[in-house]
């Protein structure tokens, strides 16, 4: 990705933002919208282990999403459950940029099936004031 196309990334994900996240079963897909947090080419989702999301992606990773004039492919990643010593980075950062509802009970932190998943961009299309970037 250009510093151009990243310098947009992070100004227009780089905070907590919705985007449309779609994965297959069997062939079938299924697309719906998640909170997401965007840093050095992947989104971060907090998210319950046993979903139909993460269950289509232990399955099959290769996901899609769309976000404001943006629209990629990636491989989604369970990085496991939130409170892990390997998660303390990402976390911290996550409970920033979601701090307007991470707490309102909504997530449970003393459960392990609440993870990160991590969507690791491959290719995608991103349009800013009639420019195109490609990656």
């Amino acid at each position: 990705m250009s510093p151009e196309a990243e310098k947009i990334m992070v100004e227009r994900f780089g905070k907590d933002t919705v985007i449309a996240l779609a994965t297959t079963e069997n062939g079938i897909p299924s697309v719906r919208y998640v909170d997401a947090f965007y840093e050095n080419g992947a989104f971060y989702v907090i998210t319950y282990a046993l979903s139909n999301k993460m269950k289509h992606i232990k399955n099959n990773p290769i996901v899609a999403i769309a976000g404001e004039w943006f629209t990629a492919h990636g491989k989604g990643i369970n990085l496991g459950y939130f409170g892990k010593p390997e998660n303390k980075a990402i976390a911290e950062k996550l409970k920033i940029a979601f701090a307007g509802w991470i707490d309102n009970g909504h997530v449970n932190f003393d459960d392990e099936n609440t993870i990160i998943l991590c969507i690791e961009l491959t290719d995608g299309l991103l349009l800013s004031h009639g420019t195109r970037y490609e990656f």
